[in-house]
């Protein structure tokens, strides 16, 4: 009778008694390079507040946005102007529906329950577009040579470094589209940002000289870069891959070894 009573104070309660769910997973998995790969889930942060040292790069890049579409979103002709304690919405502005024509404030328009759908002409296309949400399911070595540098450690690197040879090529490490090229990053150098789909995004640090430019789709493998030392100690590839502008091991991504 006691065992009884113990379930039904359970029952009661629903508390303290283990009939609960396992909890969904956070990642959607997929596979990559034969093995699984789960990514984040995408955060949910619709505003940012522009901080010290804060650029409109710095912060397309660690949502995992393309810079021009984050201006656009904004109003910001110039990307550059951005100030300290601005708000800046990291999703597109919803349109709001036209409202319904009142028959008193136009007496020239019949009375009717009926209006007509207000057509507006198509946006033009633009190289700021969303991609789709799969992600690439073939990757490629961004860069032949050795391993210097780990994603996380000590350091806390947001990627591995891969030291090589000037000039040697930098390849895309997935087919995708080039939403950035410059300098605009502090301690990247010369860098190019490769957006793969809604979630993921690949960054080459420390080039020398630069193949692509901004818009440009690109293959799998293709050649986007050469090695260099720009703003780095030697000459190596600093690579990332972010899922919704977050870091995440690229080891997780790529198979067998870059040599």
């Amino acid at each position: 009778m006691r065992g009884v009573g113990v379930l039904l104070l359970c029952l009661a309660s629903l508390q303290g008694c283990s009939f609960s769910q396992p909890a969904a997973p956070i990642r959607d998995a997929a596979r990559h390079g034969g093995h699984s790969v789960r990514h984040t889930a995408r955060p949910a942060v619709d505003w940012v507040v522009v901080q010290q040292g804060d650029n409109l790069f710095r912060i397309a890049f660690d949502h995992g946005l393309d810079y021009r579409q984050l201006a656009q979103w904004n109003g910001l002709a110039d990307p550059a102007k951005i100030r300290v304690g601005d708000s800046l919405r990291l999703t597109p502005p919803r349109e709001r529906p036209p409202a319904d024509p009142s028959p008193a404030a136009n007496p020239a328009l019949p009375a009717t329950n009926s209006v007509a759908p207000v057509v507006k002409p198509a946006p033009p296309a633009s190289a700021a577009e969303d991609l789709a949400d799969e992600a690439p399911s073939d990757w490629v070595w961004p860069a032949k040579g050795r391993v210097v540098a780990g994603f996380g450690g000590r350091a806390g690197t947001k990627g591995i470094d891969i030291a090589g040879q000037q000039n040697s090529p930098v390849l895309a490490a997935a087919p995708g589209r080039v939403i950035y090229v410059g300098a605009g990053l502090r301690g990247y150098g010369k860098l190019v940002i490769v957006k793969h789909s809604n979630i993921l995004l690949s960054a080459y640090g420390h080039n020398d000289r630069v193949l692509v430019a901004e818009g440009q789709t690109v293959r799998l493998g293709q050649p986007i870069a050469t090695m260099g030392d720009s703003d780095a100690e030697r000459v190596k590839l600093h690579f990332e891959i972010r899922e919704y502008g977050k870091p995440v091991d690229p080891m997780t991504y790529l198979s067998g070894a870059p040599d």
